[in-house]
């Protein structure tokens, strides 16, 4: 139940994010559920290694390449997922901040 709760929230942030940034596009509510579950497996699996390999930059500057590591994430997903498209990286790393923000939020009137 957990899982499927998250789910949803990540789809509904997918969603609002697009909404709120022109230059990222859903074509529809299920490309955005696609979106939420590709992202969520790049997360556990790429995000990782990509963290471990980019270590030095992220020391350096104090964790604020995370930031870049997932812009990067949702520029993979968009090309992975049709029907998702980011227009460059600077809506990428937007994308990314609006998930977050409104994942949290979501989860916190979850719970």
């Amino acid at each position: 139940m957990k899982f499927l709760l998250n789910l949803i929230v990540s789809t509904l942030s997918v969603l609002v994010a697009a909404y709120i940034l022109p230059g990222v596009v859903v074509s529809t509510v299920f490309v955005a559920l696609v979106v939420a579950i590709v992202f969520g497996v790049l997360n556990a699996v790429v995000k990782p290694l990509l963290m471990f390999l980019t270590l030095p930059f992220n020391i350096l500057t104090l964790g604020l390449f995370t930031f870049v590591v997932n812009a990067v994430l949702v520029m993979l997903a968009s090309a992975v997922v049709p029907g998702f498209g980011v227009d460059g990286f600077l809506y990428a790393l937007l994308f990314s901040l609006v998930t977050s923000l409104v994942s949290s939020f979501l989860a916190t009137l979850v719970k």
